[in-house]
């Protein structure tokens, strides 16, 4: 069984999963939304694709750590989400500056920015999933 990490945005989904030993986070796809029906269903089909026991949602928080409007809507896309998808657990990491991050190794990668635009949400999907592989309890 693996973990699927989201990032959510208004107009992409970035997706990154892990390997089945939860070591290492690779990136899947982004999910061009379109309607929320049509982004489940697709989610639906990589959950059945790479057996996702788990997925997790990037949560964007101000610096301080409080909540604010974009959050409470990566929160509602979830919470609608685990009704569609019941069997799936669904949990929530802090992803400040995933985009950033994912931004400066795209950099320094040297990838263009007209590439680095179609890859920046599942290169945050990435960050989100392999921070919390690392915060798994090993052994």
């Amino acid at each position: 069984m693996r973990i699927l990490a989201l990032d959510v945005g208004d107009k992409t989904i970035g997706i990154a999963v892990c390997d089945e030993l939860k070591l290492t986070a690779q990136g899947v796809e982004v999910i061009r939304r379109t309607t929320v029906s049509r982004d489940f269903a697709r989610l639906e089909e990589l959950i059945a694709q790479y057996q996702v026991e788990i997925i997790v949602v990037g949560l964007p928080k101000n610096m301080n750590g409080s909540i604010g409007p974009r959050g409470e809507l990566v929160k509602e896309f979830a919470v609608a989400m685990g009704q569609v998808l019941p069997d799936i657990e669904i949990k929530f990491w802090d992803e400040r500056l995933s985009t950033v991050a994912a931004e400066k190794s795209l950099i320094a990668a040297d990838v263009s920015r007209t590439k680095r635009r179609q890859v920046i949400d599942k290169m945050a999907a990435v960050f989100i999933l392999q921070g919390y592989l690392d915060s798994l309890p090993r052994g």
